[in-house]
């Protein structure tokens, strides 16, 4: 499993804890998040987010 980055405002985006205040319970892979999401603090959209090494 995986961590995205926000680079607008570094909200971390974790697999493995999911984002169950927007929908994406625990274990969704990146790959699987909506394109429509955005990030829930800046809401910046899915392409402002980088991987990341935890």
């Amino acid at each position: 499993m995986k961590a995205y980055m926000c680079v607008i405002c570094g909200f971390i985006y974790d697999e493995v804890k999911g984002h169950p205040e927007s929908g994406l319970v625990p274990g969704t892979r990146w790959e699987d998040v909506p394109e429509t999401w955005a990030c829930p603090d800046c809401g910046a959209r899915k392409e402002d987010f980088e991987m990341i090494e935890i």
